[in-house]
């Protein structure tokens, strides 16, 4: 759409704007008596306004009455939140609401339990036996389908997706918050809703000098509410009991009305001034804060880059959030370090969603689409499509069910589902060799992964590894070149080759050597740094087998989960390999072609040292019986079972 369309658009809703003006709608109570029953509706029984304030749950000196209970109190009056505007989207109105709360324990007695809500809702009624966890929001019934958006003061953890037992929350249609954070039990809260731009922004104080933002965020609440709503409170006790009373409350909306033609007159003309006023000065704005997020200029307009690939599909935003429900913590897979990954369900399929950091996260979302969308191999995660709308970096894959590989070779549980045998163990390490081995040498361009570590490897229904998250990959562009300059670090500690400090590069030989510490992973069951004082005292996975292998032992390293089912002179060679990829002289490391050729048994395994040999740069150059390991060499039977299954 051009810039003159669009401003022709923005001037046609300024004027359906100007024939239906606003009026303010105003209350304010600095505390509450009895003569404000006539405003202000209450839940009879549960209920009361007395002492100043709104007891929405009663001050009462018998607690068993106090227990599992559920009220609310609603300003009399419901309120116009939006209306259909004429051939646009819904005129949505502003509304900013200040009001003081106090959620304290009977008789200074704790634990607590549940809390408090401001609430906007179709039903003013509080449901049935929404006492407890529901907070007189919904109940186990409306749950997840009721017409309401609550603002949470929840003071216990009530299910296992709750962030603790202290904290602020935004519930839609639910009582799962989509934002959570910790707050204090006396504050003055002040809920600011902008209906242009859809932004609620909620500031609390716990006293005149300590302020803080718990929630911002971007949500139509005219795509879940009705036009007419009730604005006021709810809360309930469970178990645990506590007082929970609203001090003072006030309120400015906005209610749409009519008014007359001279207004439209006057206002057009104004209004479309004032928005091509603004159009220029966010076009400024932008410019100036694309260039303070990327001031190289690599990735000036993030959709041209993508779409100049062979990206896969681009999904809208409300897509996703239906299909991973409003991104619910209950659908929360993990979460890694440029961002948090849901399960969804799109089209009767299942999806994995990740939602990119928008601080840290905009290179490494461009990073992946445009690398791993390219690419294609049985044992890479399929990327099938991404989304960037309202500033929200959203990449999809394809669902894993078993998740991450960590998980499995790290369990503390000694379970049977979820220990790993030696054939499956054997069976990733294939795959991931056969991922690595692709990316270097099989794909158009030579691609360097620069995070290879068992949390980026997923696991499907059969347990065939798949290499994921190409977030820190980068793209060799010219052929025959094996390594990226790089200005940062990159990589995971325990996993990053020693050279890597030193030269600020990613080659082939450092991927190869992260693959040497997660092939020693799998087999061990340890993480990089987590040895036993009683074995090592050398810090490392890497340090500590080549100890075990100078003693002869290097089979010891085998997790003990696997009961000793295994072939030792098959474990000894698959260790040997791990311990020649983490070579710390990276010219003597094998290429990912002759780490699956010793897998398959075509070679043996490279001959490595019995003492680690010290690191020292500039690396000393092979010597001339260094051979690249490649196809010379006894022939050996294949190693058990190394197809996926």
């Amino acid at each position: 759409m051009s810039v003159l369309c669009f401003f022709k658009h923005l001037t046609l809703i300024a004027f359906l704007h100007a024939v239906a003006p606003i009026a303010c709608l105003n209350f304010n109570y600095s505390q509450f008596d009895q003569n404000d029953y006539k405003t202000i509706q209450v839940t009879q029984n549960t209920s009361n306004i007395y002492w100043g304030a709104i007891q929405v749950t009663p001050d009462n000196s018998r607690d068993s009455e106090l227990t599992n209970s559920s009220g609310r109190a609603w300003y009399a009056k419901p309120f116009k939140l939006w209306r259909r505007g004429r051939g646009v989207d819904p005129i949505t109105a502003s509304f900013n609401s200040t009001f003081v709360i106090n959620i304290s324990p009977v008789g200074g007695r704790t634990p607590v339990g549940e809390g408090l809500a401001f609430i906007l809702t179709a039903n003013s009624t509080v449901p049935e036996k929404s006492y407890g966890k529901w907070l007189g929001i919904v109940n186990e019934k409306s749950n997840g389908s009721s017409q309401i958006v609550a603002l949470e003061f929840d003071t216990v953890k009530s299910y296992p997706e709750d962030l603790d037992d202290n904290h602020v929350g935004l519930d839609v249609g639910s009582i799962y918050s989509t934002v959570q954070l910790s707050n204090g039990k006396d504050i003055r809260v002040n809920v600011l809703y902008d209906g242009q731009s859809k932004k609620l922004s909620v500031s609390i104080a716990a006293n005149e000098t300590e302020e803080f933002i718990p929630i911002s965020e971007i949500i139509d609440l005219s795509s879940y509410l009705p036009e007419d709503v009730y604005v006021g409170f709810s809360a309930s006790t469970g178990d645990q009991i506590e007082l929970n009373c609203v001090r003072s409350w006030s309120f400015q909306g906005e209610d749409i009305g009519g008014q007359s033609l001279l207004w439209v007159w006057i206002s057009v003309p104004v209004v479309a001034l004032l928005i091509l006023f603004f159009i220029v000065a966010f076009f400024l704005y932008r410019r100036r804060k694309s260039r303070q997020e990327d001031p190289d200029g690599a990735y000036p307009n993030i959709e041209d880059h993508i779409r100049s690939s062979t990206a896969p599909r681009k999904f809208r935003l409300n897509e996703l959030r239906k299909a991973t429900g409003n991104f619910n913590p209950k659908n929360k897979l993990g979460k890694g370090g440029f961002g948090t990954v849901y399960k969804g369900i799109w089209r009767n399929k299942e999806i994995a969603v990740k939602r990119v950091s928008k601080k840290s996260g905009k290179q490494e979302f461009v990073a992946e689409v445009t690398t791993i969308g390219n690419l294609n191999h049985k044992n890479l995660v399929k990327l099938t499509g991404w989304c960037y709308e309202s500033r929200e970096l959203l990449l999809v894959y394809e669902y894993m069910p078993n998740g991450s590989l960590d998980k499995f070779i790290f369990s503390d549980d000694s379970r049977q589902d979820l220990t790993l045998n030696w054939e499956t163990r054997l069976s990733i390490i294939n795959g991931v060799a056969q991922a690595l081995e692709y990316l270097h040498y099989g794909s158009q361009k030579r691609v360097l992964h620069r995070d290879i570590k068992s949390s980026n490897i997923m696991l499907d229904s059969e347990f065939n590894a798949k290499l994921g998250d190409f977030g820190l990959a980068r793209t060799i562009q010219d052929e025959g070149k094996t390594h990226h300059s790089t200005l940062e670090i990159a990589g995971t500690p325990g996993y990053m080759a020693p050279e890597t400090l030193l030269i600020s590069r990613a080659t082939v030989e450092t991927d190869v050597y992260s693959f040497g510490v997660l092939l020693l992973e799998v087999v061990c069951g340890r993480k990089p740094g987590n040895q036993n004082e009683e074995d090592t005292d050398n810090g490392s996975i890497v340090n500590w087998t080549w100890d075990l292998y100078k003693k002869g032992r290097i089979v010891d390293v085998a997790d003990p989960r696997m009961e000793g089912k295994f072939g030792e002179e098959e474990m000894e060679y698959v260790l040997i390999l791990g311990l020649a990829c983490c070579h710390p002289n990276p010219n003597y490391r094998p290429s990912m072609k002759t780490v699956l050729q010793v897998l398959t048994g075509e070679v043996e395994p490279p001959q490595v040292p019995l003492e680690r040999p010290s690191f020292i740069w500039p690396a000393m150059p092979p010597s001339f019986s260094k051979l690249e390991y490649s196809t010379t060499g006894s022939q050996l039977a294949p190693f058990s079972e190394l197809t996926g299954r």
